[in-house]
């Protein structure tokens, strides 16, 4: 650099000079000579490490307080934009207190993951307490360790709570000792899977939910509204206390009766002000295809015969209740249970037997049943699902309603030299992941029950069979959705067994051509059934017309009428409560 001598300097006392653009000249020798002495290491260190921590230093830099910083810390997850707006929307809309309430499949976990993540990057949580069904606790824990980093432990014994991320059941929380030690904490972050359990504030579940210290609360439902608007006002409550004004202000201002609305607009604007709802019609996301294959089965003649018994029995018994349904709730299952399996009848049969007196005409019919029963030596479902298994030499699912049938089947099979698996809602944690473990490791086929459906997640497993159908298409829908599903890498085939000549026949008759749920995928499901259920239960209304027909006509002809009003419900979804 060129050297000012002394007399360049303005003087004491003179008028300074103005500054004039002077040329100057630059000596780099001394930057040769550092980078020199980089490669020898030294004070500077290595240049190569030097620039590495300048450009994570630029990368950690906060362009927006906006940004979802967490973006930068996962490595193993790429969110689809909806999860990504839900997470924006609960961050900086709803203040880290929302519902999150997509229909089944689409990634709440990953929603309330990123939401996690990212209070969590910014310092904002620390203690966190995740509360899910039993059978959820390690896909979670994994979930959050895999996907987000996040350095979540399964709770197992009483010192696990003192970990700062903590998922567990909520049946054990809710015990003692466990409910006085999470009590008397304090936690920044409260996630519930599963928070339709939550809807009766009378609930054990709802009163420990609701005393627990809590900042920041996410709640995960797909049916965040099913039977009762008050429900939906309890789980808002729970979450923001005050947000729809107290339960006469509620029941004032938005309700009709307990299941229908009014001002819906108004209370839509509620709602979302606190609910977040992506439906599977809407937005960018990709689902594989449903393919539906319905299967009819022509019983054998003692199976035949088994059925018109039961059936006969069934009528005839709401006949001498007068029509009272409530009182046939037990017998009604017989008549399901027949179209199933005939170790699920055997077992209902003589439970309700030990509880008649020995001279009863109606233990008399009982027992003539148990004979018939006795003449059944084929299931010509499990002959038929056991082809399709060979057939498809592909893992599958199998649902069916009843504990008897499962064993039945898990037992029909392993002599069939097929590896199988049994899954129930009566199995603990333990046994639940093992069988998980092994049906996605050894084992070609799991024998679900519907209690052990909820929840798990199958896109390693694209066939289903629905050895038998439930009567309520909610419940079937969610039986497809553990398979059909997001990361479903394939499409999903659905086989439907039916009975000819049976209640059966006509469900599937329902379900597959009246309100065609196999094929698409429906979105407000749960929206629909609620306005049909305003009187009635489906399930009901379904009962009423099997056991007052007189004949087939009779009732495909009932049948037909539920399908029009729930075909025509299902166009008014522009009506919907929902945000």
């Amino acid at each position: 650099m060129t050297q000012l001598s002394r007399n360049s300097l303005p003087q004491e006392g003179s008028t300074p000079a103005p500054l004039l653009p002077v040329p100057l000249s630059f000596e780099r020798n001394w930057l040769h000579d550092l980078e020199s002495k980089l490669d020898k290491g030294g004070p500077w260190g290595d240049w190569r490490l030097t620039r590495l921590a300048i450009q994570g230093e630029q990368s950690g830099l906060v362009t927006s307080f906006d940004e979802l910083q967490c973006m930068k810390h996962l490595s193993g997850l790429s969110p689809l934009p909806h999860q990504l707006d839900t997470a924006h929307k609960v961050l900086f809309e709803m203040s880290g207190r929302a519902i999150l309430a997509d229909e089944v499949g689409l990634g709440k976990t990953i929603e309330a993951g990123l939401v996690l993540k990212e209070y969590l990057v910014r310092g904002l949580v620390s203690k966190v307490l995740i509360l899910v069904p039993a059978s959820l606790v390690l896909q979670w824990v994994r979930e959050l360790n895999t996907k987000f980093g996040i350095t979540a432990v399964a709770q197992k014994k009483s010192y696990s709570w003192g970990n700062d991320i903590v998922v567990a059941s909520m049946d054990t929380a809710k015990r003692d000792p466990h409910k006085e030690l999470l009590l008397s904490s304090e936690f920044d972050m409260l996630i519930i899977d599963e928070a339709h359990k939550l809807k009766n504030k009378k609930s054990t579940n709802y009163q420990f939910v609701q005393q627990l210290r809590k900042k920041y609360c996410l709640l995960l439902t797909a049916t965040p509204v099913q039977n009762d608007l008050g429900e939906l006002f309890n789980l808002i409550t729970l979450l923001k206390p005050g947000q729809l004004g107290n339960q006469g202000d509620f029941a004032a201002n938005f309700v009709v009766d307990k299941r229908q609305p009014k001002n819906e607009v108004q209370l839509r604007g509620e709602l979302s002000k606190v609910m977040i709802r992506n439906r599977r019609g809407e937005g960018p996301v990709n689902f594989t295809k449903r393919k539906v294959r319905n299967i009819p089965l022509t019983l054998s003649p003692e199976e035949k015969a088994l059925y018109d018994g039961v059936t006969a029995f069934v009528k005839d018994q709401y006949q001498e209740s007068g029509g009272n349904l409530s009182s046939m709730l037990s017998l009604v299952t017989l008549q399901r249970e027949v179209c199933s399996s005939r170790d699920a009848v055997f077992i209902t049969l003589v439970n309700l037997i030990k509880k008649l007196p020995a001279d009863s005409p109606k233990r008399e019919r009982m027992m003539d049943l148990l004979q018939s029963i006795r003449t059944v030596k084929t299931n010509t479902k499990a002959e038929k699902t056991m082809e399709l298994i060979r057939d498809m030499n592909e893992k599958v699912i199998v649902f069916t309603e009843y504990r008897a049938t499962q064993e039945y089947l898990l037992q029909y099979f392993r002599e069939h030299g097929l590896q199988c698996v049994s899954y129930s809602g009566g199995m603990n944690r333990g046994k639940k992941d093992w069988m998980m473990d092994l049906f996605r490791g050894r084992a070609q086929v799991m024998i679900a029950t519907e209690a052990g459906g909820e929840g798990i997640n199958l896109q390693f497993c694209h066939h289903m069979i629905n050895f038998d159908l439930p009567w309520n298409p909610m419940r079937v829908e969610q039986r497809i959705g553990r398979v059909h599903r997001l990361g479903q890498q394939n499409d999903v085939v659905i086989y439907n067994l039916s009975t000819e000549g049976t209640i059966e026949e006509h469900i599937l008759h329902l379900l597959h051509e009246k309100i065609n749920m196999f094929e698409m995928v429906i979105g407000g499901l749960d929206v629909i059934l609620e306005r049909f259920e305003k009187k009635e239960s489906l399930e009901k209304s379904l009962y009423k017309i099997m056991l007052e027909a007189r004949s087939d006509e009779e009732l495909r002809s009932g049948l037909d009428h539920i399908g029009e009003s729930l075909s025509e419900l299902s166009h008014e979804t522009r009506k919907e409560i929902m945000p």
